[in-house]
């Protein structure tokens, strides 16, 4: 046991301490602390904990799968998917590193066991792929919008090599804005009169006000103009897909010497599906980031702190983690929903892994299921070609070349 008094020998940066009193009579260090930096084990940590371990097994399994996906077939490294390969790195990279500190946090909130260096990676980690998730989204959602609003620009707009460069000025950009917020972190002790480390925690080290600034500038930049921006882009791509079929509605089929009507209504479901899986990708990620967003602009903006508040802050702050998380997870299991061959591919890939055991015990049932899809593509494919070339080869190329390029470019 020991006395301190805080007026004299407990100090932390500029923060005021005087309403713990004039003295700590005869309290042990954990007392201390305990007053100071509240419980070192969040109330929440079990329910949290468990829905966490879900989270990361779910979230790691399916973008190691989409990344897998993606990289093993030639036709599904199309530009859309590209992108989604991007955003299922950032989810990996935040499940993966994380995911084990914050529930390390809810386990242990002090002291921080580590450098001062994973202090400022674990920042780092957090703004960076914070950054380049809804950059992601922002630059799928336009490459999505030119594809179907101006599917003229798609030649040379949307191909790999664009989309490439695109992801890397994406992934630059995040890092080099995740340094502000960074450079105002790093370990902070209390000193009861010497340096306790004990008491160490990963924090802001900084000035408040420069911390409420950058979060400020950052959730508007960052979230609210993508959202508008976003908003915008699929309201449009909405329009112009009514109209499209509309005008179908009211249109005679046409005969053999142009592309069928059940070839176009092919292509028209394709594109719908696809830009419908996306909407959905990116209505997910703002309901999910957005309890993050408010956290910190609470965090932010309120100066003086209530019990109340922070009861209400406490709560805030687990949802905010859970959802957080779980955008990072729910993009594969969105996927293989609405998108046939993401769906087609994964249940090969898993198909290929069993085979082994299927050779002994049988394959499973999902296994043995034929692919409709492949089937009618290539009809659809051979209809079109012998329909061209019966009238006029010239149309044939052309419609040709601009069908595959649709197929290899815009669609999953």
């Amino acid at each position: 046991y020991t006395q301190i008094c805080i007026d004299t020998q407990i100090s932390v940066g500029d923060q005021d301490l005087s309403a713990l009193g004039p003295c700590l009579r005869l309290l042990t260090l954990d007392d201390v602390l305990f007053r100071l930096l509240g419980p070192r084990r969040s109330p929440f940590f079990l329910p949290v904990t468990l829905t966490y371990v879900l989270i990361f097994v779910t979230g790691v399994v399916g973008n190691l799968l989409t990344c897998t996906v993606i990289t093993k077939h030639r036709k599904m490294r199309t530009p859309t998917n590209l992108y989604l390969f991007s955003l299922a790195v950032s989810d990996l990279l935040v499940l993966l590193f994380g995911m084990p500190l914050e529930i390390y946090d809810l386990w242990q909130n002090y002291p921080f066991p580590f450098a001062e260096g994973v202090c400022s990676f674990k920042v780092f980690l957090f703004e960076t792929v914070c950054f380049a998730s809804v950059l992601n989204v922002t630059v799928l959602s336009v490459e999505r919008y030119v594809a179907v609003v101006h599917p003229l620009k798609t030649r040379y707009a949307v191909t790999n090599k664009h989309a490439q460069r695109v992801i890397g000025g994406v992934w630059l950009a995040s890092l080099v804005c995740a340094i502000p917020n960074t450079s105002l972190h790093g370990l902070r002790y209390y000193y009861l009169p010497e340096k306790v480390l004990e008491s160490a925690t990963c924090n802001l080290l900084k000035p408040q006000w420069i911390y409420n600034l950058v979060i400020q500038v950052t959730t508007v930049l960052f979230y609210f103009v993508p959202m508008v921006v976003i908003s915008g882009l699929y309201l449009a791509i909405g329009v112009r897909l009514g109209r499209e079929h509309r005008q179908r509605g009211r249109k005679p089929e046409k005969g053999s010497g142009t592309r069928t009507s059940w070839t176009i209504r092919v292509e028209s479901s394709r594109r719908r599906q696809v830009t419908k899986m996306l909407a959905v990708v990116v209505l997910v990620f703002a309901i999910c980031w957005a309890p993050f967003h408010i956290d910190r602009l609470l965090w932010s903006f309120i100066t003086r702190w209530t019990d109340h508040m922070h009861n209400v802050f406490e709560y805030v702050h687990i949802l905010s983690g859970v959802l957080f998380y779980l955008s990072s997870a729910v993009n594969p299991v969105i996927y293989n929903l609405l998108s046939t061959r993401f769906r087609e591919r994964f249940l090969e890939l898993v198909c290929s892994r069993l085979e082994p055991s299927a050779s002994q015990g049988g394959s499973p049932p999902y296994c043995n299921r034929p692919s409709f899809r492949k089937g009618a593509v290539a009809l659809v494919t051979n209809t079109q070609t012998r329909g061209r070339a019966q009238t006029d080869p010239r149309p044939a190329v052309i419609y040709s070349r601009g069908w595959d390029q649709e197929l290899e470019t815009t669609f999953m």
